[in-house]
């Protein structure tokens, strides 16, 4: 296997100065094993309350989504988004209390270091261009990206994506308006087991399974090292992806999908309330630039079916959409 590389690598930061803003480390992880190609890259972009290593690099049963991209043909590539996992913490998130202030990690912020991962890999493979697999919010930064930089892209994969809403009243839950929001807030695993589980019907088994939760939650703890010094052990966020939710429900979408220049599949679990089927029609509706589109729903599914049990239908629709497999879809 001339391919064969697993890897963590770090780009490197820069300390704010009176004329540059400050410029964090980011972790960034390589999986080029097997059948995969480094002349094919494909980037994860992470959501919004946990890093690529719990989602795209997570195995289950002894397999993750890497490992089916890798067997696809592709280069699979996963950062963390500044404040998450491997990469490094906003300075403000040093305290131990969340202030008011800026908000951390917002969408242009997001998008600059996804422009900075996206170069890496193309110097690295030699690659001109890279393919993206976005869930939840992380398709927010990447939507601004697409639209920044079209020719970079080879093409989309939007999963559970945010959409614009025009909504007066948000979701119980969420916060109503990001004013007075602190910069970062505390997650601990009852949150992510909540909102895992919530979606699911009454009458239905479960579709996260426990024995697959519990390592994914002590992994989850692991991710933040000063998250068993809280009772409940918890993690710290940054806050500036709920804010660019509640800005794109409230009618600001952070990028005009219009822009969009590649081809681009839509995919979702028919559970997902934050990303719903109204969502994604509107979104499909919205690209009017993709050449090639698809919106697909995966039944008795929620946002985070990544973890779930019908979590190789997403593998499969993602890596036939990237080979060119999916037909297009007109709406």
């Amino acid at each position: 296997m001339a391919n064969a590389q697993e890897r963590l690598v770090t780009l490197p930061g820069a300390a704010a100065t009176a004329n540059t803003p400050w410029r964090p480390t980011l972790a960034v992880r390589e999986q080029t094993i097997g059948h995969a190609d480094r002349q094919h890259p494909v980037l994860y972009v992470h959501g919004f309350t946990f890093s690529s290593d719990l989602s795209v690099s997570w195995k289950m049963d002894g397999r993750s989504w890497a490992d089916a991209l890798n067997d696809a043909g592709y280069s699979v590539w996963g950062f963390d988004f500044a404040g998450f996992g491997g990469s490094e913490r906003y300075p403000e998130m040093a305290d131990d209390m969340a202030h008011p202030g800026p908000l951390l990690g917002g969408a242009q912020d997001g998008a600059e270091q996804i422009a900075r991962v996206v170069a890496y890999i193309l110097a690295e493979t030699k690659a001109t261009r890279v393919s993206i697999v976005a869930h939840l919010r992380g398709t927010i930064p990447t939507g601004l990206f697409a639209t920044q930089h079209p020719e970079l892209v080879e093409r989309l994969v939007f999963f559970g994506p945010v959409t614009r809403r025009q909504l007066e009243v948000l979701p119980d839950g969420f916060p109503s308006t990001t004013s007075g929001l602190p910069q970062w807030r505390y997650v601990t695993v009852k949150n992510q087991h909540d909102r895992f589980v919530v979606e699911v019907p009454k009458t239905h088994e479960p579709v996260l399974l426990e024995r697959h939760f519990e390592p994914w939650a002590q992994a989850y703890l692991a991710t933040d090292p000063t998250s068993h010094k809280r009772d409940p052990a918890s993690v710290k966020v940054p806050n500036g992806a709920l804010a660019d939710l509640i800005a794109a429900w409230r009618g600001q979408l952070a990028y005009d999908p219009a822009g969009i220049k590649s081809p681009l599949l839509i995919i979702r679990g028919e559970w997902d309330t934050l990303s719903s089927d109204a969502d994604a029609t509107w979104l499909f509706g919205a690209a009017t630039s993709s050449p090639e589109k698809r919106y697909v729903k995966v039944a008795e599914a929620t946002h985070l079916m990544l973890l779930e049990e019908h979590r190789d239908e997403l593998h499969r629709i993602t890596n036939d959409f990237l080979l060119g497999k999916l037909d297009p879809q007109i709406h």
